[in-house]
């Protein structure tokens, strides 16, 4: 298996090793569940950093050093949601998913609010309810 696709995590009598592909879907599904989380961030610079990036899957990019995990999500909001709360719940899930999943240490995650997404009858009659 490549290098590049694997999470290492010096434990006590060792190491273990993490696919990355399953902590971005881990992050990914956590990001997801936030009340008020329209999507991850998938627009054009997110296909070109996915094709040239083995660190960034649909809005997630992790890095990982000396066993302490770094995470970066990029998320569209919907209208009428607080923002700063949102990012904080987001950044609660993720590291509970992790910390429940895994034996990883998360050193920082990095909420990024790309946009805000209104719901569809907004968009239409350009009203806000």
């Amino acid at each position: 298996m490549n290098n590049d696709n694997i999470v290492s995590v010096k434990v006590t009598n060792g190491k273990v090793n993490y696919n990355k592909k399953i902590l971005l879907s881990v992050i990914n599904l956590a990001t997801k569940e936030i009340a008020g989380v329209s999507s991850l961030s998938n627009n054009f610079g997110s296909a070109l950093k996915r094709w040239f990036s083995k660190n960034y899957y649909e809005g997630v990019k992790i890095s990982n050093n000396n066993s302490d995990l770094c995470v970066d999500v990029y998320i569209n909001v919907f209208y009428g949601f607080n923002v700063s709360e949102i990012a904080y719940k987001v950044q609660e899930n993720i590291k509970n998913s992790v910390s429940s999943m895994v034996e990883i240490k998360i050193k920082r995650i990095n909420v990024h609010v790309i946009g805000v997404d209104f719901p569809k009858e907004v968009a239409e009659n350009g009203v806000v309810d």
